[in-house]
């Protein structure tokens, strides 16, 4: 599993969800994009955003599949990618850069505009009912490429939640129901497609 992180910066949460998974029995890799930078305010998270170029990042995120390919443990060289809001965009990016070893991607509250057309994943989503960042029109039509790419994808809306519901460092969203929920949906989905 390749985990991307918000654009928070890899902070404790997201070590931690990627202990939680190593816990259920996957490889983990989560690469720091911020390179030792974190941040807990939208002011600093824009701030570390604007300081990513597009390359760069390429390289990193590539660099990352063929490290887990390489990787004694991986199961065939089939490579689960999850990310976060900034990192669920990153990682349907990547569904499209590597489409041959990326089976699986989980996306929490993240969109893109790509095409979708050469990839390969199996797409699982989860998205706010009130998210200002992702309003759900845009989910819908991000399941409409997947879909029209023939790939199978599965988005769930959460009622009530907003943007960063599964982080539960951030209080003023956590929705610890509609996080417990997307968890046992996400293990699910990764087992079911990775194993």
């Amino acid at each position: 599993m390749l985990v991307l992180h918000a654009w928070w910066g890899l902070n404790s949460f997201f070590k931690k969800f990627c202990e939680r998974l190593a816990e259920s029995g996957f490889v983990v890799l989560a690469p720091d994009l911020y390179h030792g930078e974190v941040t807990s305010t939208i002011i600093g998270a824009k701030r570390l955003r604007s300081t990513q170029r597009k390359p760069a990042v390429e390289r990193e995120l590539v660099g990352g599949v063929d490290y887990l390919r390489q990787a004694v443990a991986t199961n065939e060289g089939r490579i689960g990618v999850l990310g976060f809001s900034m990192g669920a965009n990153l990682a349907l990016w990547l569904s499209t850069l590597r489409p041959k070893d990326v089976a699986a991607v989980v996306a929490f509250y993240g969109t893109r505009k790509e095409n979708y057309g050469g990839a390969k994943a199996a797409f699982l989503g989860h998205f706010a009912e009130y998210d200002e960042y992702e309003p759900l029109g845009e989910v819908e039509e991000l399941e409409k490429a997947i879909k029209s790419a023939g790939c199978r994808v599965t988005f769930h809306v959460y009622s009530k939640a907003q943007h960063w519901f599964f982080e539960e460092n951030r209080p003023s969203t956590y929705d610890r129901r509609a996080a417990k929920l997307a968890w046992r949906r996400t293990v699910s989905f990764l087992h079911n497609y990775l194993d």
